[in-house]
């Protein structure tokens, strides 16, 4: 039979689950030529490894296996655009999204009424009590509340990752797709220049089947992140948008810091060879450039997150080596205003400015990127 779907499965750290999925795919696609294209951001637990010696024993099993690259929307949409087969979707690999949809997703796409077809956890008949998270399902329903308002999509369940469009629709506008973030079902709706015609399925929503879920506590940052970049992003680029917010709370810690040294040795440090505010000043940005450091791993690079103690003592180390020349600039030009008679607060954020423009810069490059 000619190929007529393809499965894109991303993951990380699902090797436990990537068996019995394949079973379930086998089974509820019976009469159907398909492939799973398993999209995998390098996972330690080898759930790569486990993908190829699945492709050995059945050729309809592929994998992506992607270096330095991290990202649910991502990894979807390269899987999308591997595969020659007319229909694509995209669903976990974790057993919470029920294969056994598929068929009736291929069925309201070939009967050519729909060009997309969505695997809803709150349509009519939908469920999600065996998910069990009320907590999740509440955030979920808020979050698609917002996506709903701020896109103009009406759907149920515009945040739902489980869903199958023809290729060429995906492929057409590809190149317009943000990316970012986890929800790649938004962007698309959001992208895609004429109306998609939408086929809601309910989805009983399962529990996880094995490992830990992969959205953590920056799972609404993520999405708000999804909706800037989406709408902002080309005018100005998000991760420098994030980077700068970032910025803009580490002044606030800059000053609180700087200003709670001063306090407390402002005179003991009169007449010395080192001042207060000198020495306070650099204190203070060494503070504020940890505090940089920690959120713009967990956030702006959320894609290339260093984790594990080395990991993150030597990308502290290259951060600070980076930002060395940056902070000598910071606490220099800062030094030179207050000596010239400007007062020590403006000063400070006048060094801070012109160190943030080598902070970022560099550490983009060498920190979270590649030489």
């Amino acid at each position: 039979m000619t190929l007529q779907l393809a499965i894109v499965l991303p993951t990380l750290n699902e090797r436990a689950n990537l068996g019995p999925m394949v079973e379930r795919l086998d089974a509820a696609l019976a009469g159907i030529a398909w492939e799973a294209i398993i999209v995998d951001d390098n996972s330690p637990d080898g759930t790569s490894d486990e993908a190829r010696a699945l492709s050995l024993a059945d050729p309809r099993v592929r994998v992506i296996q992607r270096i330095g690259r991290r990202g649910l929307a991502s990894a979807a949409i390269e899987g999308m655009l591997a595969t020659a087969a007319p229909l694509v979707a995209v669903m976990d690999a974790d057993h919470q999204h029920d294969p056994e949809l598929l068929p009736q997703m291929v069925a309201a796409l070939d009967s050519g009424d729909y060009d997309i077809a969505v695997a809803s956890r709150f349509a009519e008949g939908a469920s999600t009590e065996a998910w069990n998270r009320p907590d999740r399902v509440k955030a979920s329903g808020i979050a698609n509340a917002i996506a709903r308002k701020l896109t103009g999509v009406q759907l149920s369940d515009p945040m739902s990752g489980y869903f199958m469009l023809r290729a060429e629709t995906l492929r057409a506008d590809a190149h317009r797709l943000s990316g970012v973030g986890f929800k790649i079902l938004l962007d698309i709706l959001a992208t895609v220049d004429a109306p998609l015609r939408v086929k809601e399925l309910p989805l009983k929503f399962a529990a996880r089947a094995a490992g830990e879920s992969k959205l953590d506590r920056t799972i609404v940052f993520e999405f708000l992140v999804g909706l800037y970049d989406r709408w902002l992003g080309r005018i100005i680029p998000t991760r420098f948008a994030l980077f700068g917010t970032i910025g803009a709370l580490g002044v606030i810690v800059h000053m609180a810091v700087l200003a709670v040294f001063l306090q407390i040795f402002g005179g003991s440090l009169k007449g010395q060879l080192v001042t207060a505010f000198e020495l306070g000043q650099t204190v203070a940005a060494t503070v504020a450039m940890t505090f940089n450091f920690v959120l713009n791993n967990a956030l702006t690079y959320s894609d290339k997150r260093l984790s594990g103690f080395v990991p993150l003592l030597r990308g502290w180390a290259k951060f600070a080596l980076t930002c060395s020349v940056g902070l000598t600039a910071n606490v220099g030009v800062a030094a030179i205003l207050v000596r010239f008679g400007v007062h020590e607060y403006p000063a400070a954020i006048t060094g801070i400015i012109v160190g943030s423009v080598w902070n970022f810069a560099l550490s983009s490059r060498f920190v979270w990127g590649r030489y």
